[in-house]
Formats: C-alpha cells, sequence, structure tokens
C-alpha cells in the first residue's frame, strides 16, 4: 500500500512538474530522443548482424580419409547399445502401466 500511495504521489509531482516546466521538459526530450534513436539503431543492427552471420552457410572442412572403420564399429555398438536400453525401458513402462 506504501508503494501504490508513493507512486501516486510521485506522478501527481511529475505531472505539475511537467506542466510547471514544460520548456525545459521538452528540451530534455528532444535531446534524448536522438540519442534513443542512435542507441537504439546500433543495437537493431548489431542483433540483424548476428542474425545474418548465423544464417551464413559455414565453409566446409576438408575430409581428410573420412571416418575410421574402428569409429564406425564403435557408433554402431553404441546405438546397438542404446536400443538395448530402450527396449528395456519399454517393458519396464508395459509393465508398470499393466501393474497400475
Amino acid at each position: 500500500m506504501k508503494v501504490f500511495l508513493g507512486g501516486v504521489v510521485a506522478a501527481f509531482f511529475g505531472v505539475i512538474g511537467i506542466l510547471i516546466f514544460h520548456k525545459a521538459f521538452f528540451n530534455l526530450l528532444g535531446g534524448a530522443i536522438p540519442l534513443i534513436l542512435l542507441v537504439g539503431g546500433i543495437m537493431a543492427a548489431y542483433l540483424g548482424y548476428d542474425e545474418v552471420k548465423d544464417k551464413l552457410p559455414l565453409p566446409k572442412k576438408k575430409e581428410t580419409a573420412g571416418p575410421d572403420a574402428s569409429s564406425e564399429s564403435r557408433l554402431k555398438e553404441e546405438a546397438e547399445k542404446y536400443r538395448q536400453e530402450v527396449e528395456r525401458l519399454k517393458a519396464e513402462l508395459d509393465k508398470n502401466k499393466a501393474s497400475s
């Protein structure tokens, strides 16, 4: 409640201040708008540049001799291990559903 009342009082004094010092307020506003536009434009250009840079295709790296036979067999072993784990978890899930 105290924060609300403080906000109302501050807003009231702010309106009174603008009415009394309207010329100074508009001078300040007139000087702040170009600065805000400049900073906002720089930020937008930077973010746009990052977005464009992310969408550009990366140069392809030269492959030396392709994947090794050992790394290929290792990947197949890992894939088989994960398939077995998935099957085990599916069976366990079906068992839990049946018991519920």
